[in-house]
């Protein structure tokens, strides 16, 4: 009897409540989520490498002998064990280990190692490789491909392989449309070559499963009832003849068709994409009046709590001398202010809503909601936005997003979305230089840095750690905070990282905005929205560590003001050369499409089944680069695939790719 896909992975043996909770973390809830939870990468470790041949950035397989071990003493308590094959030592490093492992590395015993050398110090070193311990020398590796998956904290890679081995004791339904093969395949290839021509194969049914939903989900919006919200009172005339700054034509043409289509009955699904900085939150701002002149209100959500108070603070300006009254809801909101807000929304005094994720909770009641309004869309998945889209009577949603998408894919991607894209700066924005240096050439940038604060201009220290690892060569955010304060004793230094309270981060972003702080060091925190004129110069630390969308991000929170700013990408000395290309593509170019599709162009070889796209769509398969060819023909297979009758083979394929891959995110479908 065949197994149930949409059975729970608890069927699996060895699976109890624990292991069940690690793996609800990575989304694995079914057989099918685990099914599906396809290698990241494979590593071959068919040949052992010579220990001189040993670079630092190679993933290996190693063999030597115990020469010796013991507890070394740093930051934290960690098990050096140095390995010798006749010509080199080793080093092997563990930071997390007991009295049993610490014994097993006898001298005169043999190893056999995998994993990715470094330099931790002067020494060439691996930081807990997989490993087995022989007494002889150990005989020749098989030829195998090894899968290495995604992960989370409690599940190692043993375990995960152990779980995908199981699946392939199951029988697994076989029906038209169902790839279950082709995906336990990709557990256990044999063959690099076999490998693409697989995984391009279920790219192409999981991006025609995608569309499908979209254009349904299209389908479905055109037959719902919108409140009509056609020219009105002319408050949109005020608001522009108010503004301190002259619209650009790109901003003027999107908020026509933004306009445009709430004049419609049908609701408006319109996607907004902008550069950094091009200036997609007036447009918002725009259609919240809209809305407002028929009685209506608006809700604007954004990710965090940083940038719903930076919308609150623009819409504040922008709408309060109109007599518009703009609220804020949180988390972080004490009892009484939260009472006293949802009061206020429920009986429609307030007529923006600017919030975070606090918007989705049940007791958030509506007056008349028209307008929904998201920010950064893809970090909100389709169940939340469709809860904020229930509170009213199908109210017209428009979403925005800073993060390009390839000008290829958008048809795609949003084939449910009409798009508009701001492909225009504000003039008077200045151009950000963009220079790159090694970390050894810190001190001077800091002299830079000192002559700049000299002048009333302020500046970002970014960092991609909050505090030291052992196993992460990298200035964290605490260390450079330190050094920064005693480097600059003239200036005020603030600190600002993701394990501070909502209300710290909020009160820290707004004591720098009004210039309490002339220098921010921070982690990516800052990636999204905050909004400071005055601040001029970024320093990004560890910048190779970053891909560009993010550098891009990154940089885009100077220049934002009329004095020019620059920005400095620091990198660690031997990046490689996928590091080289990403930080030189940033200082070339200042255009996000352009960046966006090198990001892409960019990656690393050895991860033959392409990034994990981040956002909405939640691909499991499909690479967004290496799949673009595939997109007309996604276009043409899936029209006919509905087209195909009821009760038809191509009806039944059809239902088949959608029971495999329209996920709860994707609003799991079939006819």
């Amino acid at each position: 009897m065949s197994v149930d896909p949409q059975g729970s992975v608890a069927e699996l043996q060895g699976i109890g409540p624990k292991l069940q909770e690690t793996l609800g973390r990575l989304g694995i809830f079914r057989l099918l989520d685990l099914l599906i939870h396809l290698p990241a990468r494979y590593q071959d470790r068919s040949k052992v490498t010579p220990l001189a041949a040993l670079r630092a950035g190679d993933d290996c397989l190693v063999d030597g002998e115990v020469i010796g071990s013991k507890v070394t003493f740093g930051r934290s308590r960690g098990l050096e064990v140095i390995i010798n094959d006749g010509q080199r030592d080793l080093r092997l490093r563990f930071f997390h280990f007991n009295k049993s492992q610490q014994r097993a590395f006898e001298a005169g015993k043999y190893v056999r190692a995998f994993g990715t050398a470094a330099f931790i110090g002067r020494h060439l070193a691996m930081a807990h490789p997989e490993y087995q311990i022989f007494d002889d020398p150990p005989p020749p590796p098989k030829p195998e491909l090894i899968p290495v998956y995604p992960t989370t904290q409690g599940l190692g890679q043993a375990r995960l392989r152990n779980l995908t081995r199981a699946l392939q004791s199951l029988e697994w339904p076989s029906q038209p449309g169902t790839p279950f093969e082709k995906l336990l395949y990709l557990h256990r290839p044999d063959d690099f070559g076999a490998i693409e021509q697989t995984r391009e194969s279920l790219a192409l049914d999981e991006l025609c499963a995608y569309y499908v939903v979209m254009k349904r989900r299209a389908l479905k919006r055109r037959k719902q009832q919108a409140t009509s919200l056609p020219q009105k009172s002319g408050l949109g005339r005020g608001l522009r003849d108010n503004l301190a700054f002259k619209l650009t034509q790109a901003q003027t043409r999107v908020i026509r068709e933004t306009l445009e289509d709430l004049g419609k009955e049908t609701p408006m699904l319109r996607l907004i994409q902008g550069d950094v900085g091009s200036g997609k939150t007036i447009v918002a701002a725009f259609a919240a009046i809209r809305a407002i002149e028929h009685g209506c209100q608006t809700a604007v959500m954004a990710p965090t709590e940083l940038l719903a108070e930076q919308h609150h603070l623009n819409f504040q300006q922008w709408l309060e001398p109109l007599g518009i009254r703009v609220g804020l809801l949180t988390g972080q909101m004490s009892a009484k202010a939260q009472r006293e807000t949802l009061a206020s929304i429920a009986n429609g005094e307030l007529q923006v809503v600017i919030g975070t994720h606090a918007l989705f909770q049940e007791k958030v009641a509506f007056d008349q909601l028209a307008l929904v309004i998201i920010d950064e869309q893809h970090r909100f998945g389709v169940h939340q936005r469709m809860t904020l889209q229930n509170k009213g009577a199908f109210p017209h949603q428009l979403v925005m997003t800073a993060t390009p998408i390839p000008r290829t894919l958008t048809m795609t991607l949003y084939a449910d979305m009409d798009v508009s894209v701001i492909d225009e700066l504000p003039k008077g924005r200045q151009p950000i230089t963009t220079h790159t240096a090694a970390q050894p050439n810190r001190p001077e940038l800091i002299m830079r840095l000192r002559d700049v604060l000299a002048q009333g201009q302020q500046a970002y220290w970014v960092c991609t750690l909050i505090e030291p690892s052992d196993e992460i060569d990298a200035l964290a955010a605490e260390e450079a905070f330190e050094l920064l304060r005693s480097e600059l004793p003239d200036f005020e230094v603030a600190l600002l990282h993701g394990r501070m309270k909502g209300e710290e981060k909020v009160e820290i972003m707004r004591a720098f905005k009004a210039g309490e702080y002339q220098l921010l060091v921070a982690t990516t925190v800052v990636e999204v929205g905050v909004d400071v004129p005055n601040a001029t110069h970024m320093f990004i630390e560890n910048a190779e560590r970053l891909g560009l969308a993010q550098l891009h991000q990154l940089r885009g929170r100077v220049g934002r003001g009329h004095l020019a700013s620059r920005c400095f990408l620091l990198f660690k000395p031997g990046v490689s050369q996928a590091g080289q290309h990403r930080l030189n593509a940033l200082r070339e170019s200042q255009d996000g499409f352009y960046l966006a599709e090198q990001d892409l162009k960019l990656r690393g070889p050895g991860d033959i089944l392409g990034i994990r796209q981040s956002g909405e769509q939640s691909f499991k398969i499909a690479d967004l680069d290496e799949d673009a060819h595939l997109m007309p023909k996604v276009v043409k297979r899936s029209e006919n695939l509905m087209q195909a009758s009821k009760g038809s083979a191509e009806h039944a394929y059809l239902n088949g790719l959608l029971n495999t891959w329209a996920s709860a995110d994707t609003e799991h479908l079939s006819v």
